[in-house]
């Protein structure tokens, strides 16, 4: 069964679980085991967003011991699980699907507030930081990620991962009012890249780092170079795709 799940990633230790700590995928996990009474069913994501990262559109699939209709899995499992998790669907798919393995591309969106919202929930998915002063040249600098590139500058050395490069393919910004959402559709995302690929930006966006030096970051890839983190509760992971990812002019 393929399941798409949202939640509010605060009070969570992450998507992946964990011997300790409340975990988005030991809760989908507890949940289930209530509801069919089979311990150690795994429940796979597409992705694992970290401590306190959002998600709007996860994706994760679960093999099942017995038939269970899609409804009932997801209105099962959403009586069982905390507020801030929510099953938005359920529906069976091929024995070959794999939630990680099979996906095409992730559209993440990083969301920024330039002051503290009027209202309380309009901050749930939002990192409050002080204004950009140069706003054109955070343009630049985000014009220059589309494409296949080495992002070990944007990510941290693990040892873990075979290979750092990327393909990003679509990148944009919307302002608003108060603040602006940064979206980064790619093929695949390593632990804190989007984060730390935000923090540039935002070094950019306040004259501390010129257009020249964030090209710098792809040309010369340097694994945990000293850049800015962008507070994890501004990100959501919005979509994940299984079909060929989006074209880059879309």
């Amino acid at each position: 069964m393929k399941l798409t799940v949202a939640y509010l990633g605060d009070p969570f230790l992450g998507w992946q679980r964990q011997l300790e700590g409340r975990t988005v995928q030991g809760e989908l996990e507890r949940a289930l085991e209530v509801m069919t009474k089979a311990p150690g069913l795994p429940i796979i994501g597409a992705g694992r967003t970290d401590a306190g990262v959002h998600a709007a559109g996860q994706v994760a699939h679960v093999d099942l011991p017995a038939p269970i209709p899609a409804t009932s899995l997801r209105d099962g499992l959403n009586r069982r699980l905390p507020r801030e998790i929510r099953v938005r669907n359920a529906r069976p798919v091929p024995a070959t699907f794999h939630a990680r393995r099979s996906a095409r591309a992730k559209l993440y969106t990083y969301r920024l507030g330039f002051r503290e919202p009027s209202l309380p929930w309009h901050g749930l998915r939002r990192a409050i930081t002080p204004a950009i002063t140069d706003p054109a040249a955070l343009a630049r600098a985000l014009e220059l990620l589309p494409g296949s590139h080495d992002v070990a500058s944007f990510t941290v050395p693990e040892a873990a991962v075979a290979s750092t490069q990327r393909t990003l393919f679509r990148v944009w910004l919307r302002w608003h009012r108060d603040g602006l959402d940064l979206n980064f559709i790619g093929d695949g995302f390593l632990r804190y890249q989007v984060r730390r690929m935000v923090g540039a930006l935002l070094e950019v966006g306040r004259g501390r780092l010129n257009v020249p030096g964030f090209g710098g970051l792809l040309r010369d890839p340097r694994p945990g170079a000293p850049l800015p983190t962008a507070p994890p509760g501004g990100l959501t992971l919005e979509r994940v795709w299984y079909r060929p990812p989006p074209r880059t002019d879309a």
